[in-house]
């Protein structure tokens, strides 16, 4: 893996927080910021281990309302089911 430079600001007892850390656990702080960095999410990616959601994106207009939803629940299953907190 290809490496580069960062340089950051942080305050000095964060920073010396994070070297006792890392003196502690056997690591660097440069290890420490990658692991974290490395673990944030990518575009998207929260969907993926939601294939079924997934699979749905884009079935809907964009214009479909809540009120449309509702519409659709009365005249499939009558007023019996609507739900009293429309909001």
């Amino acid at each position: 893996m290809e490496m580069t430079k960062l340089t950051i600001r942080v305050p000095i007892a964060v920073l010396e927080r994070a070297k006792e850390y890392a003196e502690n656990n056997q690591t660097s702080v440069t290890r420490l910021v990658s692991q974290y960095l490395s673990q944030l999410p990518v575009e998207n990616d929260y969907l993926q281990d939601a294939p079924i959601v997934q699979s749905l994106i884009g079935i809907l207009s964009p214009e479909t309302t809540i009120e449309d939803y509702w519409r659709y629940i009365e005249e499939k299953y009558g007023d019996g089911l609507s739900n009293p907190d429309r909001s």
